[in-house]
This record gives C-alpha cells, structure tokens and sequence, in this order.
C-alpha cells in the first residue's frame, strides 16, 4: 500500500486536506509533539487545532497495524500460493479490518472444524456435488465416498454438509449482508441470572431489559457489560433472523432439486452455528468500543475542566483535612505551596475543643501571614466550616471549598513519600489540598487522573485507551498554561513537550545544583536535554524573572529574532515593545512575515506581546452553601439551593450542596430545551442553583432540577 494511499484515507476520515493530514503525519514522525505543532507550525498544518492533530495521530497509528496486518495477510496467502492479481488488489484496496478478515477467512489456517474433519474424510468432492444442485439422488454419490470413518452415506452427506456450511460462512457479501442487518436493526437483550436477583439488586434496571443497540446509550451498555462480567446478567445481541435467513438461503439456494434441500439445510445450520454468533461478537466488541469512546471523551473532558480549576494564584493557604475523631489536620503553606507548620485540631465532636482550637487558628493565620484557607469537602467539612465562620479574625479571610478527591492517593504515593518522608499521610493529604487551591494543575498532575473524583465508568472501559486519552488532556493542559521553570515540580515538568520523566529529573536536578535558570537557553546545559528536545519544550517553560522578558512568554526562542526586529525598526527595546500598546498597534504582522513564518505565527506573537505569559484559567469564586442545610435530614423537597457541580455523566450532573451526599440533577432536568449531553449546560465546579424535587431517604439520595432557576 503506498504511502499517499494512506494519507488519503487519514484525511477523508479526519475530514481535513490530504496536505494537511501529510504535513502533520510528517511532523509527529520527525519526533515533534501534538501541543507543539498546534502551537507553532500552524503554517505547514493550516491552523489545524490539538484535538484534529491527536485524531490524526490516533488514525496514523491505526493504519500503521492494518498496515502490518495486511502486510502478514499477503505473505500468509502467497506462501499457500493462492495470491492471484485480483485477490492481490482486494486486500491492498481495503482500509477496513473487519473486511480485510473477511478476505482472508477462507486461506486462514485451519482449527481442527467440523468441516476440517470432513476434508481429512475426503468428503469435499461430495460437497461440491451437493453445491452444484443438480442430483435428486444424493445418497447415491455419498455412497461412492464411503470408508472406515464414513460408514454411511447419511453420514458423508452431513460430513459435506459441514463444508458448505463453512464455505457459506467464509462469503465476503454473506457476512457484510448480516453485519448490515445487525448495523441496522440488532437489539440488546439483558436478563437477571435466575437465583442472583438479590446479589445483582444494583443492576435491578436491567433484569429485563431491551434495546436497539444503535440506541442504546453508553452508560447503559457499560453498566449491562459489567454486570454481566460479575455474573449477574446474561446478554446477547440478535437481530431479525426470519428475515436474514431466507435472504442468505437465495444466493446459494438455486433451485428445488433434493441437493438444494440439503444446502439450504447447510446455510441456516451455517448462519446459527457460525456466522450469527461471529457477527455477533463482532457486534458486542464494537459497541463497547464505542461505547468506552463515548466514556473516555466524557472522562477526559471532566479531567480537563478540572485541571483547569482557577488557581487562587500566589497566596499563602492553611489548609485543612477536616475529621470527627481522628480531628482536623491543619497545614501552613507558603506561596510557592511548601509546608511550613502543620498541627491537629479537635473543634467537633467527640473532644469539642473549640476553644484551643480557636486559639491556634488565629494563632497560625497571624504568624504565617494567611491568605486564605483551603477546606476539604470530607467528613467533617460543613461542621468544621461552621466552626470557622464562626471565629472573629483580624481581617477576612475566605474559606474555600476544596475538594479531596484523590488525595489519598497522593499522600500514600512515591512522590509523596519523597517530598515528605518524615510525615504521615494526613498531613501530606492537608498539604495537597492546600496547593489544589494554590494551583489545580500543578497538584492533580501527581495523581492518577482515574483517581480525581471525575468520570463514568473509568474501571470498565479500555485501560490503554483510557490512558492515553488522559495522558493526552493532561499534557495538553499543562502546555496549554505554561509552567515556571524555577518552581515546577518533576511530576509537572514531564508533561511539558519533548521533555518526559527522565528530561523531568534532569532539570530539577541541575536546578538543585546551579540554582534558577537565568534564560531558556541555559536549559541546553542541562545533561541529555539536546537541542530537538529544546525547540519542543522551550516555548512552553516560563522564567518571571529571566533578562529577556520574552522567556517569561509563549513566544517560542526560534521567533525572539522577529520581535527583535519589531523593536529595532520601532527604535525601542524589547521591553519597551511588550510595555507600549501604542508601538504594538503600530506594527503590521504582515510585513514580517517570511517563506518560514506566516500570518498565523506574527498574530500568535502580537498576542502574546499584549498579554505575556496570560493564564487561560478563569478567576476563582468563594460559593457559600445554605447555612441551614447541615445534613441529609436538614433536606426537604422544594428548596432551592447553591451548588457546586463535582461530575458530569451521560445521564447527568452530581452537584455538591454542602452536604456528605451529592444530589443528582438528571439530563431532563438541566434545561427547558433539548440537550444530547449535560456537558452542554455545565462544566466541572461550575456554580449553579438547584432545586431538591424528590429525597430517596432509603438510598439516601437526592434529586434536583436546574430548571427555572
């Protein structure tokens, strides 16, 4: 298969030019990373965006194994000598694997099949005389093939009727007939295992259940999956076979001879026995396929709004893990998030030390400087927030809501145990709730993005896709808000581009050891760090403080020659440039352009001159949940109630409202309007306003509406 070939078929599919597609395959070849071409080869791209690059990127990967398959399909058939001109241009021409397996079906080495034992009996001649459909007296040419394996001739005849059952099997249009009726009409069957509907209470909405499997919608088939997966539920996928069968049956079935009885008889036995149950796998693996892709998309744009949470910014935070028993543990961060103090307190019951409590918050708030306070939603939290608000400080100072998602996973991790060693786990958990106010990004980028608390069904969809799509939102977040050289973490640092865990490593150590980098260049000196990982990385590091205001922006070191010359001609210095929106609007982009920088990287660089080194994140908000409502009993139908939205599903929106349970605003709910999916209306820790329209005090859940609110 030649290479513009497969370039056509990326760009038909990613629905951009052959060009487009070509350049960008040629660009992640040579090694360059997706946020890097997004952002500064616009030119050869045509101002393609991340999310068409990783589409063609993911498409390039997928063409590169059927390519590999196609390559063995070709040598496997040449080597049995039946690779004819014509079945040489089917393989080549065909881009779908399903097909491709189609082809070579019936050149695929053998199982030991019915049919295969029918063949070891010699009894493939009988089979193409029974196909012919010429004899009314079949019994009479099945004696002729007799033996001592076959000692009857009803015996030969249902031995040749497994044969033509596989030939029927193998038909490249029999089986693209069926996989267009399960295309069409297959439907989705679920019932309980009988005995286990106590056990499988949870899965109580599929113990009965049907659905066309084109409708049935991602949440639905996961949770059908999954439960069959714990044996709880049988599942099978069907479709229309009194109508399909007969449609089978007149491509093979030519007239009325007996010998045409006995292949009809063959095609259905072929259709129940082989080809329905092929189709049907088939059928499951692609729902779930797309279904995981309906999950994953959902999972990773939760991560994305997520780590795009507005930093408080630099501020010095106490932050607190609040607790009943074990009490609230209590931490004092600088304003680059290291721990300064960290102590236990006991304001709620079972100690109810207020008062000693009191003493030592405003005693740390003082000493340490505080900006803000950091508290995490767990046990706890509305009371200890209750216990706050209720201290008279010396100025104010807000309290926000900080979710603890994952970060005990945090605190029991490696890169915890590292950075802490001689502090136990709660305090390393009060540490990182603390620096999610500080900077979401720079904290979340530690844990597993399966771990923050987001998404649908992440344990039950592909784990490899899972995380590639993950690693991919997460990278494409950290590059999208740029990193402080001198101050980011290892873990934060690998998601940079070009860089990864060992580049990562280097350059915390080489900072440990020769102090902040003073300019992007000096990244060169750091060991391994070679100059194709320098042009990856260097547009997306950030240095506040370097000698060349253009390091502290996204003005990548290969373009400073051009606003070099923007000032020269201006008669200014850089600094003067970036400073005077007057001299910037007198500039025209157009006029430096050059045969390597078009328009599109002159008007990325004014951008960037007007706004240097800008967050793309939106500034935070304090909310302040109902002072009434402490408790799932505190709950009655028909409040209205703030709220912060802490997941987003297929079939909905989790909002916290200040208590331990999160009520659930169903997809019908969220708007007057029809909406496909709540992404539309909300995004993570969105604020927003609900109504409580049913309390489940068995289950211990709440319903909500957003509507006319």
């Amino acid at each position: 298969m030649d290479n513009n070939s497969i370039i056509e078929q990326i760009a038909l599919l990613a629905a951009v030019a052959p060009k487009q597609a070509a350049q960008t395959v040629k660009l992640l070849d040579e090694g360059a990373t997706i946020p890097f071409i997004s952002r500064y080869r616009k030119e050869a791209t045509g101002g393609l965006d991340e999310v068409k690059i990783q589409q063609i990127a993911i498409l390039h990967e997928k063409m590169q194994e059927l390519e590999k398959r196609r390559e063995y399909i070709l040598n496997a058939i040449e080597e049995q000598g039946k690779l004819t001109p014509e079945l040489k241009q089917r393989i080549e021409s065909t881009f779908d694997a399903n097909t491709l397996e189609d082809i070579y079906m019936p050149y695929k080495p053998k199982r030991r099949t019915k049919a295969e034992i029918a063949r070891e009996n010699g009894l493939e001649p009988l089979a193409k005389i029974i196909m012919a459909q010429q004899s009314n007296n079949v019994e009479q040419s099945a004696s002729r093939f007799l033996n001592d394996k076959v000692d009857t001739a009803q015996k030969a005849i249902a031995g040749a009727q497994d044969i033509i059952a596989e030939w029927v099997s193998e038909d490249n249009r029999v089986r693209q007939i069926v996989r267009n009726s399960f295309a069409k009409d297959a439907v989705i069957t679920a019932k309980v295992v009988k005995g286990k509907e106590e056990e499988a209470a949870k899965y109580q909405n599929y113990f009965d259940f049907a659905s066309s499997l084109k409708r049935c919608s991602s949440h639905q088939l996961l949770a059908i999956r999954r439960g069959e997966r714990e044996g709880f539920l049988r599942v099978s996928i069907s479709t229309d076979d009194e109508r399909l069968v007969p449609k089978i049956e007149s491509r093979f079935v030519r007239n009325t001879t007996s010998a045409s009885q006995l292949v009809k008889e063959a095609v259905a036995d072929s259709y129940k026995r082989l080809i329905k149950p092929s189709i049907e796998t088939e059928f499951a693996a692609l729902s779930k396929s797309e279904a995981d892709d309906t999950a994953i998309a959902m999972f990773a744009q939760n991560a994305r709004q997520l780590l795009f949470a507005p930093p408080l910014g630099k501020k010095r935070i106490l932050a607190i893990d609040p607790g009943f028993r074990t009490g609230c543990k209590v931490v004092c961060l600088d304003k680059q998030g290291n721990l300064l103090h960290n102590d236990t307190i006991y304001p709620t019951p079972p100690k109810c030390e207020r008062e000693i409590a009191a003493k030592k918050i405003r005693h740390m708030i003082e000493v340490y400087a505080i900006d803000a306070i950091a508290l995490g939603n767990g046990t706890a939290s509305r009371e200890t927030e209750e216990f706050l608000s209720s201290l008279k400080l010396s100025r104010d100072i807000h309290v926000f809501i900080v979710s603890e998602d994952g970060a005990s996973i945090y605190s029991a991790s490696k890169v915890a145990r590292e950075e802490f060693p001689d502090k136990d786990v709660t305090v390393r958990g009060a540490v990182s709730i603390g620096r999610r106010l500080l900077d979401p990004l720079a904290e979340l980028v530690k844990i597993d993005p399966k771990s923050i608390g987001v998404g649908q069904y992440q344990h039950d969809v592909d784990q490899t896709r899972l995380k590639k799509s993950l690693e991919f939102t997460v990278e494409s977040c950290v590059n999208s808000v740029g990193v402080n050289l001198n101050t980011a973490s290892k873990e934060l640092l690998t998601y940079i581009s070009g860089l990864g865990p060992q580049l990562a490593k280097n350059i915390v150590e080489y900072r440990a050891a020769n102090g902040d980098f003073q300019t992007r260049k000096e990244l060169l000196n750091v060991p391994k760090l070679g100059p194709k990982a320098y042009e990856q990385c260097a547009g997306f590091l950030r240095i506040p403080d370097s000698r060349n205001p253009l390091d502290n922006t996204a003005v990548h070191p290969a373009n400073y020659n051009i606003v070099a010359q923007m000032a020269k001609d201006k008669n200014c210095s850089v600094s003067q440039l970036i400073a005077d929106k007057n001299l910037r609007d007198s500039i025209r982009p157009a006029d430096y352009t050059t045969k390597e920088y078009g328009l599109p990287t002159l008007l990325d660089i004014m951008a960037e001159l007007d706004k240097p080194g800008r967050d793309p994140r939106k500034k935070i908000e304090v909310v302040k949940f109902n002072e009434s409502i402490r408790d799932f009993d505190n709950l009655q139908e028909g409040m209205e109630l703030d709220g912060i939205v802490t997941n987003i599903t297929q079939f909905g929106v989790f909002v916290d409202i200040g208590i331990k349970e999160n009520g659930l605003v169903h997809i019908s709910e969220m708007s007057d309007r029809f909406i496909s999916s709540p992404s539309e209306v909300v995004s993570i820790h969105q604020h927003v306003k609900v109504r409580i329209i049913g309390i489940d005090s068995s289950r211990r859940r709440i319903s909500l509406s957003m509507k006319n609110l």
